[in-house]
């Protein structure tokens, strides 16, 4: 964990809940992790990670809880440990997950995850009843983020989510990409993630040894590790999202940018469990679904936005991400109806308001040129 790493406030509301009503006991907890106590009105502030590590460990140590007191029965200390020495037994993450989904339900009472994989998709779906809105919204996401990183750890690369629901609503935050992906609901029927199932095949690469370490770094693994926001990886992401898809530099070019050779540019990604194309990909869907959602673009020039030559490929792309085809996904998410490609040029639509003066306008633009 580098010093400049860092997490937005929000995440430290979900710990310090199960303190209730006792001000000077957060106080003195916030204190000792060294957190200005201000932040916790500023959700969307940064708090740094280091910080938020010690903080996650002193609330376990006053709460006894390594739930931190959201689950009416909770998780003692040590639970965690004995949860992750029984998932690197396992071969594969599909095993290690039902496992671990199966673990959980051993201490928690409020909480309950399922997995479903419907061919190339896989299905966390979460259940709770948790005694007020407060106590689901925050265990629905520790829940989560613990499982999916765990998953992340296990796997030893990071996995991309391509949908999460949420049942409660909250406020958006800037970590919420690298958390749950740009296909993200809030105030949604039911809470669960899908990710492709493929990841589920992969092996189980932890041993006895990662563990003992992974354990005294639990925080900024979980939190940090396969969701950096100032990593390499995330460079990329960004770099690519402000760029034309036609212009994506190559590897190559990439790599000589960052002033590295582009053997050392692959290791430093893949020390982020990810790849040059594993991110291109996730790019190219995370503005096809931007765009489904928000935008009155066509198919097809949604399609080409994306880098795809054909709008039949692009459909099929799109339903192997997310088994819905566009058009379908565009009903479901409630995003806006396609517009014409006429109403949508600049001024046009704003200044014209019928053929004629849509003709006299155009011939008046032509005679200004010559």
């Amino acid at each position: 964990m580098r010093e400049k790493d860092s997490v937005a406030a929000y995440f430290m509301q979900a710990m310090i809940h199960g303190l209730g009503e006792n001000p000077q006991r957060l106080q003195a907890v916030l204190e000792e992790s060294g957190i200005d106590p201000a932040l916790i009105q500023q959700p969307t502030a940064r708090v740094p990670a280091t910080a938020f590590a010690a903080l996650w460990l002193i609330q376990i140590r006053e709460l006894r809880d390594e739930f931190f007191g959201l689950d009416s029965h909770g998780m003692p200390p040590g639970s965690f440990a004995l949860i992750c020495r029984a998932l690197i037994q396992e071969p594969d993450l599909h095993k290690a997950l039902r496992q671990c989904l199966s673990n959980f339900a051993l201490f928690l009472r409020d909480f309950r995850g399922t997995l479903t994989v419907r061919g190339k998709r896989a299905v966390i779906s979460l259940e709770s009843c948790a005694q007020d809105d407060n106590f689901s919204r925050f265990g629905e996401e520790t829940f989560l983020v613990l499982i999916v990183s765990l998953l992340c750890w296990l796997g030893g690369r990071r996995i991309p989510i391509d949908r999460a629901d949420f049942r409660q609503v909250r406020v958006p935050l800037s970590d919420d990409g690298l958390l749950w992906g740009s296909n993200l609901t809030f105030g949604a029927e039911r809470t669960e993630i899908e990710f492709a199932s493929r990841y589920l095949q992969l092996p189980v690469v932890q041993d006895l040894a990662s563990l003992k370490v992974f354990l005294r770094t639990a925080p900024q693994w979980l939190v940090i590790r396969f969701r950096n926001a100032d990593g390499l990886g995330a460079q990329v992401r960004q770099r690519l999202r402000n760029t034309h898809y036609s212009q994506w530099p190559t590897l190559q070019a990439f790599a000589l940018e960052q002033h590295l050779s582009p053997s050392t540019f692959r290791r430093k990604l893949e020390r982020e469990g990810c790849s040059y194309q594993e991110i291109k990909d996730e790019v190219r869907r995370a503005v096809a679904i931007e765009q489904l959602r928000k935008s009155p673009m066509s198919i097809g020039e949604i399609a080409e936005l994306t880098g795809f030559q054909e709008t039949s490929a692009f459909h099929r792309a799109f339903k192997k991400w997310t088994g819905d085809s566009p058009g379908r996904y565009r009903q479901k998410s409630g995003g806006p109806s396609v517009m014409a490609p006429q109403r949508r040029l600049q001024g046009v639509s704003s200044k014209v308001s019928d053929a004629s003066e849509c003709t006299a306008a155009v011939a008046s633009k032509v005679q200004l040129r010559l």
